[in-house]
């Protein structure tokens, strides 16, 4: 057992971190680089898709207050990620922060769930891109052959009020589809083409994806702030309407743990799949110019950031429209078709196509490193930490789960995945807060560029919280991430065991 248990030696981590040359990963973000990493992750789906959701199924307008809830675990677990991030400046994320504190069997099984979280999160999130950016296209005149729109087997149907092939399950209510035109989806190539030119942007380098994102960052908080801005003057012109639409705050429980008070935790558990960023900008350790001052500022910087747009928007959004009719794809649109600002549906759909391209490329980009990291480590074979002589990117990881993700959205009929990004993320949480709280009692005299506060208070309770929020999870997805987990294992013990460089200098040790 003591074997599975063996932790990462500090001097270790030193030594990487301060590694040099072409096979390592190249030192060229700032703190603003960070900042717009994080902000890249976070404000895509959830602000777009899931808010809307959330409200129609869980909370009603008090989702608002589980965006309140859902940040306050983040910020717990954020404090502790910044410490681990300016001690530890090594790409990975929570396993690496696992593999020091709580041994290597901890950071296999963490290490090995954020692949899940992030491969399953890019291709879900690519198949809502592409929805998005078909519907964009149709509304400027534009029609790609139906054929290669949609998944295989999906029917369409041409709704001639809208102009627009749609989904047959789309249609409004009441509205049939005897007389329309038919087609069915052969496989969806503006999901795989997306993801292809992501993934070349990441493999050409980290600066120039870093770039990318911060330009687009900046596109999609505009078009956010301009929802908010006319969503928000239009209440104020009209208080009637929120009132009507904000009452109850809080809809009586429906006996299912949705609504009332009980619905709050539970719609905060379904769209943690937005702050999955806070993970994913921690993965960039490696590639940051100044760690130690600048991961502390690119992680609590988003969290803050992102945490006060979420909690307005859903107070916008459930002000101009009643939260019963939020459960579509499209929410925002939705929403801000009520103030009759005629562009504003073509802005939040030009919003959702550049908020979402952001996350597929924070998601690719965190998928790749954690398994550079593990790669590293012996724990998978060596290609997969290979470095690009040129670029300085794990090119062929990179290259590898960008076509995984480029096939599955392509000809398979994903449905929404977010609950299973949700478990992966609140379960790196838990590990990183532990992992703290654990470096503190085995290594006090650690020099900490940045501490997190009343330890061991803070950690316990981003523990709590999170463990909490998994709990309110539907078990579907518990039983995904323990057969995924079952999977892991297999291979932990059939190669990874055998082949780890920690367990390797152990036994020489021993040996000696």
């Amino acid at each position: 057992m003591s074997r599975l248990l063996r932790i990462k030696p500090m001097s270790m981590l030193t030594q990487e971190a301060g590694e040099q040359g072409e096979h390592t990963l190249k030192r060229s973000l700032g703190a603003l680089n960070l900042i717009t990493l994080g902000i890249g992750a976070v404000i895509g789906a959830g602000i777009f898709v899931l808010t809307g959701q959330a409200a129609a199924l869980h909370a009603g307008p008090a989702v608002a207050l589980s965006f309140v809830l859902a940040g306050l675990t983040c910020a717990f677990a954020g404090l502790c990620y910044a410490e681990f991030a300016s001690i530890i400046p090594i790409a990975g994320s929570a396993y690496t922060y696992g593999y020091a504190t709580l041994g290597e069997l901890v950071a296999w099984i963490i290490g090995w769930d954020l692949c899940l979280e992030y491969a399953f999160g890019a291709a879900t999130v690519a198949s809502g891109w592409a929805g998005y950016f078909n519907s964009l296209l149709q509304q400027l005149g534009i029609y790609i052959p139906p054929q290669l729109t949609a998944t295989t087997g999906t029917t369409l149907v041409f709704y001639e009020k809208q102009h627009a092939w749609l989904p047959l399950m789309s249609l409004p209510p009441g509205v049939s589809d005897i007389g329309m035109r038919h087609a069915t989806g052969f496989f969806n190539l503006i999901a795989m083409v997306i993801v292809m030119v992501i993934t070349t942007i990441l493999v050409i380098g980290i600066k120039e994806s870093a770039n990318f994102n911060s330009v687009i960052v900046i596109i999609k908080l505009a078009i956010v702030a301009i929802f908010l801005v006319v969503g928000g003057y239009y209440l104020f012109r009209h208080p009637d309407v929120a009132r009507l639409n904000w009452h109850p705050f809080i809809p009586p429980a429906d006996g299912h743990g949705n609504f009332g008070w009980g619905g709050i935790p539970t719609a905060a558990a379904s769209i943690f799949f937005a702050y999955i960023g806070f993970d994913a900008v921690s993965t960039a350790a490696q590639e940051a110019k100044n760690p130690k001052r600048d991961m502390p500022i690119g992680i609590l910087g988003s969290l803050v950031v992102c945490t006060l747009l979420y909690i307005l928007v859903s107070l916008v959004l459930t002000g101009l429209v009643s939260y019963k009719t939020l459960n579509v794809a499209a929410p925002v649109a939705l929403a801000i078709d009520v103030t009759g600002v005629s562009w504003g549906s073509m802005l939040v759909k030009i919003g959702a196509v550049f908020g979402l391209a952001t996350v597929m490329l924070v998601m690719l980009l965190g998928q790749s490193r954690v398994f550079y990291s593990m790669s590293k480590d012996g724990l998978l074979p060596k290609w997969a930490s290979a470095i690009h002589p040129k670029f300085r990117t794990p090119w062929i990881t990179t290259i590898i789960f960008g076509a995984f993700a480029a096939i599955m959205p392509a000809f398979l009929p994903i449905e929404n995945l977010s609950q299973l990004v949700n478990i992966g993320t609140l379960l790196a949480f838990t590990i990183v807060c532990a992992g703290v709280w654990v470096l503190r009692v085995r290594h006090p005299e650690m020099h900490r560029p940045f501490k997190t506060p009343f330890v061991p208070l803070v950690p316990i309770l981003g523990m709590i919280t999170a463990i909490y929020l998994m709990s309110r999870l539907a078990m579907i997805t518990w039983a995904v991430m323990i057969g995924w987990l079952f999977f892991g294992l297999i291979i932990y013990f059939g190669y990874s065991i055998k082949h780890s460089k920690v367990q390797r200098l152990a036994n020489a040790a021993e040996g000696d």
